[in-house]
């Protein structure tokens, strides 16, 4: 059984590196552009001070199976609106497809609803659409936006 708790940036970023390097392997398109993995650790240490970064990590027998990363802050175009804007969101492959996803944006959309966040945003890689875009669908998500990227 997975649990999930918010937990702070510095005290589990180590312990999240390895995932983050399994993420990166699996859906960065940086790394086929010779890019490597160089998260700016200062910056979160920044935004956990300031109080705008959420950490929800899930676990499972102490260990990190899932996590959702995001800010929240009001919206630069819209003050009035605290929007959570999304970072990175991972569930290790071989819990994939058991509901986790699907708990921790529960547990997720209840930590910003008591933290009075009014919009929150969340995106996939296209490739990975099927499976993400299901899971933000069946939690009441509607798509308005897609993303592109060229390589310069």
């Amino acid at each position: 059984m997975i649990t999930f708790a918010i937990e702070p940036f510095s005290r589990v970023y180590d312990e999240m590196r390895p995932l983050l390097e399994k993420h990166y392997a699996e859906i960065s398109t940086h790394k086929d552009h010779g890019v490597p993995l160089d998260p700016q650790v200062e910056a979160y240490r920044a935004r956990e001070a300031d109080g705008t970064l959420l950490m929800v990590i899930g676990r499972e027998r102490g260990q990190i199976a899932a996590y959702f990363v995001c800010f929240i802050a009001p919206a630069l175009h819209y003050r009035s609106c605290l929007t959570c804007s999304p970072d990175i969101f991972y569930v290790e492959p071989s819990r994939r497809g058991l509901e986790i996803g699907a708990q921790m944006f529960q547990f997720t959309e209840r930590e910003l609803r008591r933290r009075g966040v009014k919009r929150w945003a969340v995106g996939n890689k296209v490739q990975f659409e099927a499976a993400a875009g299901a899971l933000f669908r069946a939690q009441g998500f509607a798509p308005v936006e897609t993303i592109h990227e060229k390589w310069l």
